[in-house]
């Protein structure tokens, strides 16, 4: 069964390009670019490594939107569309940048981590507990090491001087 299969298949072509009329004649005949009197090139067929992210600018956003609001010709905003190879949902979003009120929404955004903003206050209470934890593990080892003198100068029944009796700080 699989022969006869591979054996019908064998005889038929795949599908060919028209080849009367070239690519670029037939291009101007369906939609006259911006340069009509130029040749248009034939889109390269070639898959690059990664795809470029395209980033829009404020200017070029409101210029889109613009002429979109200006289309009242049935078609004639998908023909826009197709012209600036976008899609709908970019003029949503636009739009809507756009009604929340500021240029500032529709300019390109900095990409990765936000930054963090830090309270100087905030930093000002980290210096000061980590200067406090560090006198008081000070402190720590001078009442310690206070405490063996006293220990050892009682075993050796040597007196310890205090405060009152005249030692200076």
């Amino acid at each position: 069964m699989i022969a006869a299969k591979i054996k019908a298949t064998q005889g038929i072509e795949g599908a060919r390009r028209a080849t009367e009329i070239p690519w670029s004649e037939t291009a101007k005949e369906k939609e006259p670019g911006p340069h009509p009197m130029l040749p248009t090139v034939p889109p390269n067929p070639e898959v690059p490594e990664k795809a470029i992210r395209r980033r829009f600018t404020a200017d070029y956003k409101l210029r889109i939107l613009k002429q979109a609001d200006a289309c009242t010709e049935p078609g004639a905003l998908g023909a826009l569309l197709r012209r600036e190879g976008l899609y709908s949902s970019n003029l949503t979003t636009w739009r809507r940048q756009r009604d929340r009120g500021a240029l500032s929404a529709l300019t390109p955004k900095k990409r990765g981590r936000k930054e963090s903003v830090r309270d100087p206050h905030q930093a000002e209470n980290e210096k000061l507990r980590r200067e406090n934890e560090r006198l008081t593990k000070r402190l720590r080892q001078a009442e310690i090491i206070i405490d063996v003198q006293k220990k050892i100068s009682q075993i050796l029944g040597i007196p310890l001087a205090t405060p009152e009796e005249g030692g200076n700080d």
